[in-house]
């Protein structure tokens, strides 16, 4: 008995290992395809039509084993490298040839994942699923007849009633962009059916809102390069296209050299794709503008250019948009990859390059990615391509420059940040005599400003002595003052000031590490200078209290952030004793400003950390930056950036409240329905985390936490909105009064930054659209600050 059994235990054990080798085996061939798949088409020593041809055959050849893993690998493909699109429906055409069946199971596969696309509002990716199924015509895959009847219910759904506008708009977007890889063989096959859709397209085009364009340009000029709506400047290289006979030169078509092997294979139908009805939570893709900053007349000798309407001009931006969007995290091999474009040689890939990184820092209303990131790719791309590419970028310097009168506010700050990052890691080398013109403008012009702004931004990443290097002589007026603090209780004559002794004597007890009692102490006996018949609007203050402890306390932290945070954090106490109202708080924020009025930096995260503390609140801030005492720095970058800052601290508080409220919810939605199995085990069974678990009481008051933090949002935005709204209006009324041009300067950074709120805020603002417009937004408000909001009401409408 015991031999038979250490036979049947060995017989076993050689079961397993071979199950096991096995499965090492299978997992092996299927790392080998998915290699083999993946890499097609990349340098080779081969050509690309033997190494399909060879593909094809191995792939058919392991159908019977690994069907599902090929199937899952060649859509994959399709979406994440929609560049080598031809190459796998070539592919795909191939073992179509060979296998009819794999061929229909292919295409319900790349069915399921548009459907799934679509479903998901995953828009790309279900634009990338229809450019693939469209390219299987051309393979003699699918049958032209479905795919046009694919298109026209596209074409049915953009004309759907009570959906908004954005929505409609991808579908005629996801048609357009699909016809270049198709046009042709549609022409040749069903020209009438190709027809009738343009007609349709050319339809809806010309009923369609375009409120929003002006909102979204780059440039308010449209000279010398028009500022084009997305969809009317692809529907112009689409009809560009049509009159060049579908005919296009920047596709590689390998399924061309098998056209006898695919003609003979026969095609599938479609089945009937009806897409998913709109839903009020999906998202759809934002409208933009194409951005232009050269033409044929801009690049030197060398290849042409291609025209701004020509498909050849999408198609390569395009395709280098999708090359940052795969690799922005990786600035090197972003910038290899850019520069290995494959058709390097038929254009001035330089010039494409960086009106296409431009493009993305200016795309409205944010760039895809951090600002930073931008710049890291130029560096690289100057460092890869030192003999002609840091040329090109100094030239699109000047003409952004030269064009910088017309710039919309939010690429203006991203022009600034850009350059003074760009100058920072090339020693701050530029020919500033080139700009000497600027010297006699108006301060509040925009290049003597953008100068100014600059050097602003240089001092953050470096020093005050460096700056002064970096400017010629005559270009000294636009040299930032030495940022140091300003404390007026060190100055000469402050004996006279009410509170120089309590200061003096608070010094004395900070460098003996009194406590924030002790600090109250010292404070308690200093007179209010308010007067007793002064109506405060929350509670009395005594602003003298304030003055005294926050410009001694951040005097004494200004060696670095490092000491101003510590003091900050360790006298919290005493910062919300005294700001115990909003006037208080706003008096904190005017005491700061009076001290470091000099370092922008040091404003910016002092406020971001009493934001975090709470020692003010997002109302404060915007009010004191709206107060009169600030109009003369009104005009300057940090003011705004600190307004931003302070609105995405509510944001993200009111998102994080959401995430802890839906959490809670789930727990005791699930406590909830295992409650009748938890009554039936005994208590010393029970899950620890059954203690975790919510109460009702305590979602009850999450829920009143979300809305007051709700309210105070709202409130933000109706406080930021009303003194824009105020501040504009009395300027153009005096304008008209006096019988002067309301269109300064000053109004055109004012009318800017209200456009930039809306647009950088969007997501947020557009829940309290409705109320905006009954309350603020109403039609006796003067024309040109309406027009903003409606400008911003159509992005989403």
């Amino acid at each position: 008995m015991s031999r038979r059994r250490a036979h049947e235990e060995e017989d076993g054990y050689d079961r397993l290992q071979k199950k096991r080798r096995r499965v090492s085996e299978n997992q092996e061939i299927e790392d080998r395809l998915e290699s083999l798949i993946l890499r097609v088409g990349e340098k080779s020593t081969s050509s690309l039509e033997s190494n399909l041809e060879g593909l094809a055959s191995v792939l058919e050849a392991d159908l019977g084993t690994f069907r599902l893993k090929i199937l899952r690998i060649l859509t994959d493909c399709a979406i994440r490298m929609p560049e080598k699109c031809t190459i796998y429906t070539t592919l795909v055409g191939l073992l179509n040839a060979k296998n009819y069946n794999f061929g229909g199971e292919f295409v319900e596969y790349m069915v399921k994942t548009f459907k799934d696309s679509l479903k998901a509002c995953k828009w790309n990716a279900a634009r990338y699923a229809l450019r693939f199924l469209a390219d299987l015509v051309n393979c003699h895959v699918l049958s032209a007849s479905s795919l046009l009847q694919l298109l026209d219910n596209m074409i049915d759904t953009a004309n759907e009633d009570n959906v908004p506008q954005v929505r409609r708009d991808w579908y005629i977007f996801a048609i357009l962009s699909t016809l270049p890889w198709v046009g042709r063989e549609l022409y040749e096959k069903k020209e009438a059916a190709l027809e009738h859709l343009l007609v349709s397209i050319e339809i809806f085009l010309n009923k369609r809102s375009k409120k929003h364009h002006n909102a979204l340009r780059v440039w308010a000029s449209d000279t010398p390069h028009p500022q084009e709506e997305y969809l009317d400047c692809l529907w112009s290289q689409i009809r560009k296209l049509r009159s060049d006979n579908w005919a296009e030169k920047h596709i590689p078509r390998p399924y061309l050299a098998f056209d006898s092997t695919l003609c003979e294979a026969l095609q599938h139908n479609l089945p009937k794709i009806i897409p998913p009805p709109h839903q009020d939570s999906n998202k759809y893709p934002m409208p933009w503008v194409v951005f232009r900053m050269f033409d044929y007349t801009d690049c030197p000798e060398g290849p042409i250019l291609p025209g701004t309407h020509s498909i050849e001009r999408f198609l390569i931006e395009e395709h280098l948009h999708s090359i940052i969007e795969l690799y922005h995290l990786e600035r090197k091999d972003c910038a290899a990859h850019l520069l290995n474009f494959p058709y390097k040689l038929k254009i001035p890939l330089e010039y494409c390059i960086v009106e296409v990184i431009f493009a993305e820092l200016f795309n409205m209303p944010s760039p895809r990615f951090l600002d930073i990131a931008y710049g890291a790719m130029l560096i690289e791309l100057c460092k890869l391509q030192p003999s002609t590419m840091p040329q090109v970028l100094a030239q699109a310097t000047e003409i952004l420059f030269m064009r910088i009168d017309s710039m919309n506010v939010s690429c203006f700050d991203r022009l600034v940040i850009w350059f003074s990052y760009h100058l920072s890691n090339f020693q701050f080398r530029w020919s500033w005599e080139d700009w000497e013109s600027c010297l006699s403008l108006d301060s509040e012009h925009p290049k003597p400003k953008f100068i100014k702004e600059t050097m602003l931004r240089c001092m953050r990443l470096s020093y005050h002595q460096r700056i002064k290097e970096i400017l010629p002589a005559n270009f000294s007026c636009y040299i930032p003052e030495k940022a140091e603090a300003e404390y007026k209780y060190a100055k000469e004559g402050a004996a006279a000031l009410p509170g120089t002794a309590a200061a003096h004597q608070l010094v004395v007890s900070f460098r003996q590490k009194c406590t924030p009692e002790e600090v109250l102490n010292v404070l308690k006996d200093l007179p209010n200078p308010r007067p007793d018949d002064d109506p405060a609007s929350e509670s009395r203050f005594n602003p003298l209290k304030i003055d005294v402890f926050v410009q001694t306390l951040l005097n004494l932290g200004s060696k670095s952030f490092s000491h101003s945070f510590s003091a900050i954090s360790k006298f919290h106490y005493v910062f919300k004793i005294l700001a115990d109202c909003e006037e208080a708080q706003i008096c904190i924020l005017r005491n700061m400003f009076e001290l470091w009025y000099n370092h922008q930096q040091m404003m910016i995260v002092l406020i971001d950390k009493m934001l975090k503390t709470q020692i003010v609140k997002c109302s404060a801030v915007a009010n004191w930056i709206f107060a009169k005492e600030m109009c003369q720095e009104f005009t300057k970058n940090y003011i705004w950036e600190i307004l931003h800052l302070t609105i995405k601290k509510m944001n993200k508080h009111i998102i994080k409240l959401g995430g802890e409220l839906a959490e809670a919810r789930e727990k005791l939605a699930r406590a909830e329905s295992s409650e009748s199995e938890d009554e039936e085990e005994d208590e010393d069974k029970k899950k620890p985390e059954d203690a975790e678990k919510p109460t009702e009481e305590m979602v009850e008051r999450m829920e009143e936490k979300l809305e007051a933090a709700q309210g105070d949002q709202k409130n933000l935005f109706l406080i930021i909105f009303q003194r824009f709204i105020m501040i504009l209006s009395e300027h153009l009324v005096r304008c008209d009064t006096d019988g002067r041009d309301y269109n300064t300067h000053w109004y055109r950074w004012t009318i800017g930054r209200l456009q930039q709120v809306f647009l950088a805020h969007h997501e947020q603002v557009q829940k309290y659209s409705p109320t905006l417009e009954t309350l603020l937004f109403t039609q006796d408000l003067d024309p040109h600050v309406l027009e903003v909001f409606h400008q911003f009401v159509s992005l989403q409408g």
